[in-house]
């Protein structure tokens, strides 16, 4: 079966998926696996179409040191166990900079200047990109397609990119991207499935995961987003600080003695709803704690992004629905309950049976604007997205030496 592999890196672990095509482009779900723990318990894990286990493997941390060792790892587990065809591999890359808006097949001169943006995106871009270098020296004549958390907000206006800068610093890519923009392209389109009268007007997407974000769009497309430059701004997260005064950071740096290094791994990795509680990360654990600062990080959180709705919605010019999506939207009733308690003044309101059932539409009859609930699946959409790219017709072209064999793996 012709295939495509979806690689998506984190700083400890690689998920990954295949998905199999013919000849009509319609992708269907093959394999859905991870690698976590790489470098201190690594374990491999996967299911088949059907859910049922297909790998449960530890591995000893000298086995899976990095992520290229994973990816060697996962492709050895392909090679040996499934019978796939590659046609080529879809990476998610947080980080485009001002020079990608659209997917792009990548060679050594877009890797480069795709390493350009690591800054920019310390906790992913570097671990986003150690796989396509790792294949390009296992698989070199592979295809494969860089597909960006940012693309999906490149239309934005001057007005909504711009910073109150100079403008010779935008001219060097200092602007307002965006991020999620995989996630907010699939729940999108989803949503012009389920309600496409309501897809085509004012809509806010609320991707409420460990990393968290809201996007505002108009006709289906991003008009505005709470986060910016970089993967810190906007809304607080699992460990990010979210929106701070940038005197913040000077003062760190003129008055507490911080180093860059320092300040940035503070705000990448103990700040958002960890620095807050003291406890956790993890809005599960934060749920189940009777301690006042879990319950203060919490509170922080649905504050924040009540303030953000009314931003978003006054960039919009009104709102007509309200999405919920990712790890916290899709799966926390309690959570989605707070947060339309603080859409009341839009005129949103919930049905209770509907939310705590996690049904896709959990807005009451009586809701002047729609709530939804909408699983995310950004590994499909880079799977669409590659398909898209290389084409159905240069498929045929690239022959036996793109098979999973004995002698070679991804």
């Amino acid at each position: 079966m012709d295939a495509i592999l979806v690689l998506n890196a984190g700083s400890s672990s690689l998920k990954f998926q295949v998905f199999g095509f013919d000849g009509s482009g319609g992708l269907q779900r093959q394999v859905k696996g991870q690698i976590d723990g790489v470098g201190t318990s690594p374990r491999l894990l996967a299911i088949g179409p059907d859910k049922k286990p297909l790998v449960d493997q530890a591995y000893s941390p000298g086995d899976v040191p990095d992520l290229p060792a994973a990816t060697n790892v996962a492709g050895t587990w392909l090679r040996k166990t499934q019978g796939f065809k590659l046609t080529a591999v879809g990476h998610r890359v947080v980080h485009g900079g001002p020079d990608y808006a659209e997917p792009i097949q990548v060679d050594e001169d877009v890797l480069r200047n795709l390493e350009r943006y690591v800054p920019l995106a310390p906790l992913h871009q570097p671990n986003n990109l150690a796989p396509i270098r790792a294949l390009f020296e296992r698989r070199p004549e592979l295809p494969q397609v860089a597909c960006f958390d940012t693309a999906f907000h490149r239309g934005h206006s001057a007005l909504a990119d711009h910073y109150a800068i100079p403008e010779r610093f935008y001219a060097e890519g200092v602007r307002r991207y965006g991020f999620h923009g995989l996630s907010y392209e699939y729940v999108s389109g989803r949503l012009r499935e389920i309600a496409p009268n309501i897809a085509s007007g004012r809509v806010i997407i609320a991707h409420l995961g460990s990393g968290a974000s809201m996007c505002a769009l108009s006709e289906g497309r991003s008009v505005e987003s709470t986060l910016g430059f970089t993967a810190l701004d906007g809304l607080p997260m699992g460990t990010r600080c979210g929106q701070i005064d940038p005197g913040v950071i000077l003062y760190l740096i003129t008055e507490k003695g911080m180093t860059a290094a320092q300040v940035q791994d503070l705000l990448y990795r103990e700040c958002g709803l960890k620095g807050l509680s003291g406890i956790s990360n993890d809005v599960r654990d934060l749920l189940k704690s009777d301690d006042a600062y879990a319950a203060f990080a919490l509170d922080y959180f649905v504050y924040r992004i009540g303030l953000y709705a009314g931003t978003l919605a006054a960039a919009l010019g009104g709102l007509d629905a309200f999405v919920f999506t990712a790890g916290i939207g899709e799966n926390s009733a309690e959570i989605r309950a707070r947060i339309v308690e603080k859409l009341g003044w839009l005129g949103a309101e919930l049905d209770q049976a509907a939310n705590t059932a996690g049904e896709l539409v959990i807005s009451s009859e009586a809701s002047r604007i729609a709530l939804f609930a909408v699983p995310t699946d950004e590994e499909l959409m880079i799977a669409r997205l590659t398909l898209e790219l290389i084409g159905a017709d240069k498929k045929d072209g690239l022959g036996e030496s793109t098979r999973i064999s004995a002698e070679r793996s991804p």
